[in-house]
C-alpha cells in the first residue's frame, strides 16, 4: 500500500446527520472573509507588523518603518492593507499616525499562531 492510500478511508460510509450539520453550519459563516483574514496574515511583512502590534498597543508609521526596516510609504501601504481588511485601526496625533490592532480577536489569532509555530519547531516540524 502507497503512503498515499494509507490516508484515505478503505471503505466509502459517512455520518450524515453530522455531515448534514456542519454543512448548514458552513452556509451560515463569511468564509470569505475568514480567507481574506488568513490572506493578509500570510504576508511575512504584515505578520510582522500583527506580532509586533501584538506586543506594543500602539506604534506610530515611522516605529514600524524601522521595526520591519522598510520605507515609511512601505509600511504605510501595509498598515493600511491591514486597516482596510479590518484587523488594525489608526489615530492621528498632530503629524503623527498611531496603529493599533483592531480588537483582541486579531491579538488572539497573532498569538496562537506565534504559539503554534513555536511548538512545530520544538516538535521538529
Amino acid at each position: 500500500m502507497s503512503e498515499k492510500e494509507k490516508d484515505l478511508c478503505e471503505i466509502y460510509c459517512y455520518d450524515e446527520p453530522k455531515v448534514r450539520k456542519l454543512q448548514n453550519a458552513l452556509e451560515g459563516q463569511n468564509i470569505q472573509g475568514m480567507i481574506k483574514t488568513f490572506k493578509v496574515l500570510a504576508d511575512e511583512t504584515r505578520m510582522k507588523i500583527a506580532f509586533a502590534l501584538c506586543e506594543e498597543d500602539e506604534l506610530c508609521v515611522c516605529d514600524v518603518a524601522n521595526i520591519i526596516g522598510s520605507s515609511m510609504a512601505t509600511a504605510s501601504h501595509h498598515l493600511r492593507t491591514l486597516k482596510q481588511l479590518g484587523l488594525a485601526k489608526y489615530r492621528k496625533e498632530g503629524k503623527l499616525v498611531f496603529y493599533s490592532l483592531e480588537d483582541e480577536h486579531v491579538r488572539q489569532l497573532v498569538q496562537l499562531a506565534s504559539t503554534h509555530s513555536g511548538e512545530l519547531v520544538i516538535n521538529g516540524q
